[in-house]
């Protein structure tokens, strides 16, 4: 599993091309739906954003999530990619049990190829692993074209052993015999998310989102070494070590494979789903 294994996110870069949006004429509202998920995230706001040239472009939708991080909002009239970010909201933290507030400096994003005008689209999911693949799209040569958001999130579907990082749901290893009827993909999509409450606990985070976009920042460049855009990432701290601690260059590596493993021994609070469904 991912859990054991060193890897590098795929660093393909595409030729800029592609990727425009606008409004249709025709005055067509899709509709996207899904769910906000750092354990889930209540009363979190989540907008979405046209992507015109690669970059972000204008807000065509917002909608409030509810208690078990649900959204749902309507796209006036808009065709192409598409961008989701969350702020706010609270959530039960898996290694903890404690309800954490997302802090006012950390979000979480997807990325969408292009939408046709009217379309529904249901069962997006908006994770730190789909802000990790949004975050390096975006750093990508030509931006969040269609095909550099298809190749970002593939490799991080390929990084974290998950089918479809839109689609599929994680696993809340906080729902006691949540495992036991699951796949493979949501076990692994759920137990990837605990390993990083886990991490950020074990690092005495001032506030555990703080790791998720510290993971974004990571993924950016296509590498998994603790470096971002700016050099070494660094992140606030809490306690009796309140100030700054440098993220590690196997922070999105060995160390999350570490946390994941205690997660998995961690009958108590991190991880209650039970054991996995026998292979068929």
């Amino acid at each position: 599993g991912w859990c054991v294994r060193v890897l590098v996110i795929v660093s393909r870069e595409t030729a800029c091309g592609g990727g425009g949006s606008g409004y249709t004429s025709d005055g067509a509202a899709g509709i996207i739906d899904g769910v906000a998920t750092k354990g889930p995230l209540s009363n979190a706001t989540v907008k979405a954003y046209g992507i015109a040239n690669g970059q972000t472009g204008a807000e065509i939708g917002s909608a409030m999530t509810d208690s078990n991080g649900n959204y749902s909002m309507t796209i006036a009239a808009y065709a192409g990619p598409v961008m989701l970010r969350v702020s706010g909201g609270s959530y039960t933290d898996e290694a903890t049990g404690l309800t954490v507030t997302m802090a006012s400096g950390d979000v979480m994003t997807a990325v969408m190829q292009s939408v046709g005008p009217g379309a529904t689209i249901s069962g997006i999911q908006i994770t730190p692993i789909t802000s990790m693949a949004q975050a390096r799209a975006q750093q990508m040569q030509g931006g969040m074209t269609d095909s550099n958001i298809a190749a970002a999130n593939q490799a991080l579907c390929d990084y974290f052993l998950v089918r479809d990082i839109l689609h599929v749901a994680p696993m809340n290893p906080r729902v006691p015999g949540s495992g036991v009827g699951a796949s493979a993909d949501a076990r692994n999509y759920g137990m990837a998310l605990a390993a990083m409450s886990q991490y950020a606990y074990s690092l005495n985070l001032a506030n555990p989102s703080a790791l998720v976009t510290a993971m974004m920042s990571d993924a950016s460049d296509g590498m998994m070494d603790g470096q971002g855009p700016g050099g070494q990432i660094r992140m606030s701290m809490d306690g009796m070590r309140a100030g700054t601690t440098m993220m590690p260059s196997t922070g999105g590596r060995s160390a999350l494979a570490t946390a994941r493993t205690n997660c998995l021994q961690n009958t108590s609070s991190a991880n209650m789903s039970g054991p996995p469904a026998p292979e068929p």
